[in-house]
């Protein structure tokens, strides 16, 4: 990415927009009639006026170079990071249009200079506070751990509370009845939900709103309520029992309940490729899901980012690059959640696949994975030799040698990403990375047989 001649795809760079009206406005600035004074250079920027509103030119630079993401400065009034402006100059860049290699102009070399500068002094002073913080840690230990055990404690007593409660109302559920629970409406489920908050459970809470939408879903929605309930019922039992269980299953089911704990896993420096990266966003919060591939390590990995409403995170990792960088597990039975230590160098195009399995042995991948998570929605996985076919009124992704097929999820059969996939198989076999769950596969990312770049379908 920092060498002349490496590009993005445009998908990558669109994988950067804060939201889908940038993703739009930029796509019409990716062509050289918007653009002038383009250039680059090969420490990894990228800059050009473009024509706007008014009788100036906006000032664009783009700084590709830095390990901890893309940087961008645009003189237009847009809170959006990237804005319109910025997205339209990677995508001239991104499909090889006349960027040539310059010195840059003014205002783009002093804002560059200035903000490695800046990054340099950064990393300095955070060698210091490193080894001040060690010093202090060999000095004097951790500030106060008998107050931080206590306030676990009180959480932990106050969940307890909350769990209790939510047994109770589940038995008070089953006993009047699951018609009863689509009488009530989905008040019910809110004030449920708010006491779970109140008990500083917001995975409980999140379960009990998931539990309102069920009722009057569709055919066979008590079903589906009553496994549901099941579920949450042995979450329940979980914490309120959590001294008995297995360490690691322990650790999944405080994760379940809000728990999340720290990332306290060695770091493992690896060349990650990105697999898959989309956005999921209720009422409050926008979240992030990017899966990566350990290369060397054969690891799989999920980074959790998020949000406020209507904003997108900050963390975006374009699908198809890899990424050199050090990650540390969070405790969980699974230990795939990590969080992102340090990156060493920017994303870069890599010619890696992630190896894969076939339709059978994803679905007992996923089996397998329930003895250590019985609430776990999906795992990722990679299919190999997998054609998209119609099966009645929805699809599925059947084996290259016709013997088996894992159906798509009603969410994936719906999305445009589908059609992607069909037209990339063209009937042919194709390489697949997705989740596996209970509900089917939800194709994410797709590779062509032979060569060819990664297409994200989501």
């Amino acid at each position: 990415m920092t060498q002349q001649g490496v590009r993005w795809t445009a998908d990558q760079v669109l994988a950067l927009a804060p939201d889908d009206a940038s993703r739009t406005a930029g796509s019409r600035l990716g062509s050289a009639g918007a653009w002038s004074r383009t250039g680059s250079s090969r420490e990894g920027a990228v800059w050009g006026l473009c024509k706007g509103s008014g009788a100036t030119p906006y000032q664009t630079v783009v700084d590709l170079a830095d390990p901890s993401g893309p940087a961008y400065r645009c003189s237009c009034p847009s809170r959006k990071f990237p804005c319109k402006h910025a997205l339209g100059l990677l995508l001239l860049w991104s499909g090889g249009q006349p960027v040539p290699p310059a010195e840059p102009p003014e205002w783009a070399g002093q804002w560059l200079t200035e903000r490695r500068e800046r990054l340099g002094r950064e990393k300095a002073g955070e060698g210091e506070e490193k080894a001040e913080g060690s010093a202090a840690d060999a000095a004097g230990g951790a500030a106060d751990p008998e107050a931080a055990r206590r306030r676990a404690e009180r959480r932990a007593e106050r969940i307890g509370a909350g769990a209790t409660e939510l047994e109770q109302r589940l038995a008070d559920l089953l006993r009047s009845g699951l018609a009863s629970a689509e009488q009530s409406g989905y008040g019910l489920w809110e004030e449920m939900a708010a006491r779970m908050v109140d008990a500083q459970a917001p995975g409980l809470a999140g379960r009990v709103r998931e539990l309102g939408a069920i009722p009057g879903s569709g055919p066979g929605w008590p079903a589906r309520l009553l496994e549901e309930c099941a579920l949450l019922h042995l979450l329940d039992r979980g914490w309120l029992r959590r001294a008995e269980l297995p360490d690691g299953l322990a650790a999944t089911v405080r994760g379940r309940v809000g728990l999340t704990g720290t990332a306290d896993g060695p770091p493992v420096r690896d060349n990650w490729l990105v697999l898959a990266q989309y956005d999921t966003a209720d009422a409050k919060l926008t979240t992030r899901r990017i899966w990566l591939y350990g290369t060397g390590s054969g690891r799989t990995a999920l980074l959790l980012s998020y949000g406020p409403v209507g904003r997108a995170p900050e963390l975006a990792l374009p699908v198809g690059l890899a990424l050199d960088a050090e990650l540390s597990a969070y405790p969980d039975a699974g230990r795939q959640r990590a969080a992102l230590v340090e990156r060493h160098a920017p994303p870069e195009p890599t010619p890696v696949r992630p190896p894969g399995v076939t339709t059978v042995e994803a679905a007992a991948r996923y089996g397998d994975a329930l003895r250590d998570d019985p609430w776990l929605e999906s795992v990722p996985v990679t299919l190999d030799d997998v054609v998209p076919t119609p099966d009645g009124g929805s699809w599925q992704l059947a084996d290259a040698d016709g013997g088996t097929a894992l159906p798509l999820t009603s969410s994936a059969a719906s999305r445009p990403g589908l059609w992607r996939l069909v037209a990339l198989s063209g009937g042919a076999p194709v390489k697949v990375f997705g989740e596996c769950g209970h509900r089917g596969f939800t194709p994410l990312t797709a590779w062509p047989s032979g060569a060819g770049e990664a297409v994200p379908l989501c």
